[in-house]
């Protein structure tokens, strides 16, 4: 209290040697608060001292008059870390939001971040009453209470701590986000962000040694990663593309043949498979994740109706989840790169739009809507974290019920079909449904006509790893998306993390071997039946297995008649045979590696005359144009390199990349 402080700055230079808090910082926390209070009402210096420093500092309190140990609460976060995202912390009120609130108090602690901030309100309650009798002087001389205090609201969440915990543990050591969401109610059993943070350390208050680690770390703790980080969605995007294209009236029968790679002028744009997948109709392009399949169909119908149907399926949009500061992802358009760069359309950025490449951005938590979608019948929910909120609906998937059952299948088949790049999910007890995607960051890197492998490749050049799955089993359903930052391949990296959630909700599948981590052999397990299936049996397929067995796929033979494919008068060449890690189980998508001694690319056949012809000079077009960091890009920021408003975020964090984004092709 001022008014019984003889020397208010010999007294400040005391608390400074005490505590080991610079005096300047001190002597300006104190002529900024002392605006707000009486000289007779406590002014907080230090809040939450250490036990030990508490017990130096009440020795010698006395000798200085005006200065007094006061108790308070404190905010406590049992789960730290695990829900910190969600939660969010409090802090005391900064000089804006006590002059924004007046019923805010010097010292009072408000919401900053996560539920905490969303629910300020709410959990806040109301201050109670007293009547007080003072002097002149305006000292307090008698107080009466008139109006009792209310606590704020007791909150239930749908978090199924259990679930968050596992999907945690699952992640281990990888950046990236995991969310589990009841599809028929909107409901988030998971939301899982790594790495993450201590919230109990804001409510504490921080050093500026903490906050400055905290600031500076390369992998972003305080970024929530599945409403705040935007990531090309790979070939996730591949379940909405389907849509559209039935939608447009194509026959789903329809067939395209997969050489591996599609010309369009100098440039080359290449499926995942080298040889490519052969005859491909829309099931087999949703199962074996081929690319051509949807260059060749996206350059029919164009961006413009790629981007309309994109955003009536929740993309470019935020969901409206109960979290602040949510990002609303990128559905590139003609209009968009107009105003962004001040350029045309080009038809070859087309082509990687419609493999979830390019420009086009989502968030994690706008896919498990999505899919949610998918299977309730079309309802596009808002994700929710409370546990008594009635379930919303945003608005209607643009699907009929037969569209919609077609993606499903083709995603059941994704993980029960041989050729399919989700087995990792498949369990005898439970329908599953999944599709993987592999999302590249920067232009593919090359030697010769072979990708570089990615164990290879600087980390922050590495493929996003996506799965977006659902299971069903005895009326219980979860959909689960799981984001691995510059984790390689959906199938292998991404999938076993959803795998160990479906154990942990459903129970661990009959005749199941343990998740075993990658690096480690699995031992072998028996053969299970697949559901409806009877009587075939397949081996239970483990994830992330150390190593992976090659089994060589016959190319399918040339149809009459397809969509797309090669001049009448020739058969494509065959492929000769080819190493091991071109034979993958198609669990992963995209790895390439040079074999010693192999040219890079053989000779091609002319589209006209079906004759042998050198190999031209192209450059490859299957690229990630996403050039930005995935935790701050503003895609209508006006500065060149996608600097935007921090949209509240407390730090502002920037980790932007010196490169610019690309000409379309």
């Amino acid at each position: 209290m001022r008014e019984d402080c003889r020397d208010i700055p010999s007294t400040l230079a005391q608390v400074s040697e005490w505590t080991g808090i610079p005096l300047e910082q001190l002597t300006a926390k104190f002529n900024q608060d002392r605006q707000r209070v009486k000289p007779f009402e406590h002014l907080l210096l230090i809040s939450d001292m250490p036990f030990d420093l508490l017990a130096r500092i009440e020795n010698r309190v006395l000798q200085w008059p005006g200065l007094e140990i006061v108790t308070r609460s404190k905010r406590n976060y049992p789960q730290g870390e695990l829900m910190a995202h969600i939660l969010g912390y409090v802090a005391e009120a900064n000089e804006k939001e006590l002059e924004d609130d007046r019923d805010l108090n010097l010292g009072d602690v408000v919401g900053k971040q996560g539920l905490e901030l969303v629910l300020e309100r709410r959990l806040r309650g109301q201050k109670g009453l007293h009547q007080l009798e003072v002097d002149v002087l305006g000292r307090q001389l008698n107080k009466k209470l008139v109006q009792e205090p209310v606590s704020g609201e007791n909150i239930d969440l749908a978090i199924d701590l259990g679930l968050q915990q596992v999907a945690w543990d699952a992640l281990e050591d990888e950046t990236g986000c995991v969310v589990a969401m009841d599809p028929d109610t909107g409901k988030l059993l998971a939301l899982v962000t790594k790495p993450s943070f201590d919230n109990n350390a804001f409510a504490a208050g921080l050093s500026l040694k903490e906050w400055t680690a905290l600031r500076d770390n390369p992998r972003h703790p305080l970024q929530n990663r599945v409403i705040q980080s935007v990531y090309p969605p790979g070939s996730v995007w591949k379940l909405m593309m389907a849509g559209m294209l039935l939608n447009e009236g194509v026959n789903p029968t329809d067939s395209v043949w997969c050489t591996g790679e599609v010309a369009l002028g100098k440039q080359v744009f290449r499926c995942w498979k080298k040889g490519g997948h052969g005859r491909v109709d829309m099931m087999r392009s949703l199962i074996e994740s081929c690319d051509v399949y949807y260059y060749q169909m996206s350059d029919r119908f164009g961006i413009d109706k790629i981007e309309a149907f994109a955003k009536s399926c929740g993309f470019g949009a935020p969901t409206g989840i109960d979290l602040p500061h949510e990002k609303s992802g990128l559905v590139p358009s003609k209009q968009w790169k107009r105003r962004r760069f001040g350029e045309p359309w080009h038809r070859g950025e087309t082509l990687n739009v419609s493999i979830g490449q390019g420009f086009t951005l989502v968030t994690p938590v706008q896919v498990a809507a999505f899919v949610s979608a998918l299977m309730n019948g079309g309802k596009l929910l808002k994700p929710s974290l409370l546990a008594d909120e009635d379930p919303v609906v945003r608005s209607s998937l643009p699907f009929t019920a037969s569209g919609r059952k077609m993606i499903l299948d083709g995603m059941r088949l994704t993980v029960n079909d041989d050729r399919g790049t989700a087995k990792v999910l498949r369990r005898p007890d439970a329908v599953m449904g999944g599709k993987t995607g592999t999302a590249q960051v920067t232009k593919l890197k090359m030697v010769g006509e072979e990708r570089v492998r990615t164990e290879n490749l600087a980390y922050e050049h590495r493929d996003h790893a996506w799965i977006a799955t659902w299971g069903e089993k005895a009326g219980k359903r979860l959909v689960v998306v799981v984001m691995v930052e510059h984790g390689g391949h959906g199938g292998s990296d991404a999938g076993p993390v959803a795998r160990r959630v479906y154990d942990k909700f459903f129970g661990t599948a009959p005749g199941s071997a343990p998740v075993v981590p990658a690096g480690q052999t699995a031992p072998a397990t028996p053969g299970v039946a697949v559901p409806g299936q009877p009587g075939q049996l397949v081996p239970q397929v483990q994830p992330a297995p150390a190593s992976r067995s090659t089994v060589p796929v016959p190319q399918p033979a040339r149809p009459n008649q397809a969509v797309g494919e090669p001049g009448q008068s020739g058969q494509p060449g065959q492929p000769g045979q080819q190493d091991a890690q071109d034979q993958l189980d198609r669990q992963d998508e995209g790895l390439r590696i040079v074999p010693t001694g192999r040219s890079a690319r053989p000779a091609g056949r002319d589209r006209t005359t079906g004759r042998a012809v050198e190999a031209p000079e192209v450059e490859d077009a299957r690229e990630g144009q996403h050039r930005y960091d995935p935790d701050t890009f503003d895609p209508d920021a006006a500065t060149p390199d996608g600097r935007g408003s921090d949209d509240g975020v407390v730090p502002p964090l920037r980790r932007f990349q010196n490169v610019a984004p690309e000409d379309g092709q």
